[in-house]
């Protein structure tokens, strides 16, 4: 049908998006406040938010357009395959002002490109219409309530969002409230525009996972049964106050081929308040000199005060491995004398009791935390170089926490 068109009737057709789009990726009617899609990889969550904007683009004149980070504002949501210049046609492309954060499309209509770890710069500024991609990504929850704020022009300010889902408050909110409109799909609603070899590698890997139920099927997914923490355990905050003391905690792998596991290197600080702050986590697949790196990298960084290790399976290697790259750092071996699921217990109560906080959001780190199952035989790296660093900021030598 397209080969028989003329060259400008087959290119209208092309950026055509009723034309194109499965139903579930069509803006929905009615007085609807938020349209959120929670969906799989590769559903098409991206075309979507930018075919929306498009559409809201010739009758609103200021919309805002929230990423994660701006990188992701700029780069997927802005100039990405699916992005918003990719498909706009000639004559609806908006000008995009990199530095004044700005598309403006020739009608006058502006979007405005923020970053969900600035939640100040949106407070204050108004919109009609507006784009939160990631939602469940962000770190800072009061982006979200500083983007409701703004969002008060004209007779029916809407939010569209576009997330991967996870079971975070403000995920959880949204579904909960019936004032809004729910999309859900896996990535195989996608599949025709998705390479095979994607499809064969993700089933491959994460057919019948936890994590291939949400970030394949979108499944919200609640707490673990024996799992010693939950989501509403893990409080974040943007910034930890002056903290007294930090460390860098290491649970090293002993291999470094494909299947090995990884190693686990957490960042913690003990706070002036007396509470504990998760400062970052550098945890991944290395060899023993690149978790080593990592490990001095960051003790240097954060300026800490000491680099903790267990050395149950690595031995006199770990120390030998952080002294031949820096032999001025402190450092302290530890033995797991005691199960994990005794070691992280006292960590899991603190964390129930509010004296842990993560500054920021450890997303690989806190799948691991609700995810790991007590009675599962298979090592939780980055939980425990959480507990060890825990152990050594707010353990030792407390009496409140001693166990024999």
């Amino acid at each position: 049908m397209i080969r028989e068109m003329s060259p400008e009737m087959a290119e209208a057709l092309s950026y055509d998006w009723e034309f194109w789009a499965r139903d579930k990726q069509l803006l929905p009617p009615g007085d609807w406040e938020t349209w959120v899609i929670t969906a799989g990889r590769g559903f098409g969550k991206t075309r979507t938010g930018a075919e929306t904007v498009r559409i809201w683009a010739r009758d609103n004149p200021i919309i805002h357009l929230v990423g994660p980070t701006a990188a992701d504002t700029r780069d997927v949501m802005v100039e990405g395959e699916s992005g918003i210049l990719r498909i706009s046609p000639d004559y609806e492309r908006p000008n995009y002002q990199s530095s004044l954060r700005r598309l403006t499309w020739p009608n006058g209509a502006k979007a405005i490109l923020y970053s969900a770890d600035e939640p100040d710069r949106l407070r204050g500024p108004q919109c009609y219409k507006a784009w939160a991609d990631e939602l469940a990504a962000w770190r800072y929850p009061e982006a979200w309530d500083q983007l409701q704020f703004g969002l008060r022009l004209g007779n029916l300010p809407q939010c569209i969002v576009t997330t991967t889902p996870r079971p975070t408050a403000i995920i959880r909110g949204l579904i909960a409230d019936k004032k809004n409109i729910i999309t859900s799909g896996s990535t195989y609603e996608n599949a025709d525009n998705l390479a095979p070899s994607f499809i064969t590698a993700i089933e491959r890997k994460y057919q019948n996972t936890r994590l291939g139920r949400q970030e394949i099927y979108a499944e919200i997914l609640t707490d673990v049964e024996g799992a010693l923490w939950k989501y509403s355990m893990i409080r974040s905050v943007k910034n930890p106050p002056e903290l007294k003391r930090i460390v860098v905690a290491i649970d090293p792998a002993v291999t470094s081929h494909k299947e090995s596991d990884e190693t686990g290197i957490i960042v913690a600080g003990l706070g002036i308040d007396g509470m504990c702050y998760i400062l970052a986590d550098a945890s991944g697949q290395f060899s023993p000199n690149d978790w080593g790196m990592r490990a001095v990298t960051l003790y240097h960084h954060w300026i800490a005060d000491r680099v903790v290790a267990e050395v149950n399976q690595g031995g006199d290697m770990v120390e030998t491995i952080i002294r031949g790259i820096d032999s001025t750092v402190s450092y302290k071996a530890v033995h797991a004398s005691r199960g994990k699921q005794t070691r992280a217990e006292p960590v899991a109560a603190m964390y129930e009791q509010g004296r842990i906080f993560h500054v920021g959001s450890h997303k690989d780190l806190e799948n691991q935390m609700t995810t790991w199952d007590t009675r599962s035989e298979k090592s939780p790296d980055r939980v425990d170089a959480l507990v060890w660093a825990v152990t050594d900021l707010m353990i030792d030598n407390n009496k409140e926490f001693c166990f024999v």
